[in-house]
């Protein structure tokens, strides 16, 4: 059985997985901190100075200053704003997957392209190259339906 495990886990396509995942995964911190940090904060100040990650509606019907202090104060919060960050993160990296497979299935379709028909074939008396309907040679002359 440790035999079977070991085979199953050297695998490639176990392996390959693994790696995916990892840089999935460190992939995912990236566009995190593209949205947190590099999309929102110009699109807050188009919109008056809005910071994203503190926009939240609070449900106990106090105002806080923060979703950091509401948060401390233990009071139950909607957060918007860390949801619309979340939203723009699983578009991008759904995004980037969407581009990665178009180039993988685009690679996969030339590697399957079918070879070319060949359009000579070789004389059996002479061994010239004729086109592949024709039935008789063109250098020796002899039949080719026959051959």
């Amino acid at each position: 059985m440790l035999k079977e495990f070991k085979d199953f886990a050297m695998r490639g396509n176990v392996v390959d997985m693994a790696v995916g995942i990892i840089i999935g995964a460190a992939f995912g911190k990236i566009v995190s901190s593209l949205v947190a940090d590099v999309i929102m904060p110009p699109i807050g100040f188009l919109m008056g100075s809005v910071d994203f990650s503190d926009l939240f509606i609070s449900l106990s019907g106090q105002d806080y200053v923060s979703l950091a202090a509401a948060k401390e104060a233990g009071a139950p919060t909607i957060n918007v704003g860390v949801f619309i960050n979340t939203v723009l993160d699983f578009a991008i990296v759904a995004f980037a997957i969407f581009l990665l497979i178009r180039a993988i299935n685009r690679l996969k379709r030339q590697e399957e392209k079918p070879a070319a028909a060949p359009a000579t074939k070789d004389c059996p008396h002479c061994l010239s190259s004729v086109p592949i309907k024709a039935t008789k040679c063109a250098h020796c002359t002899s039949d080719l339906a026959a051959a």
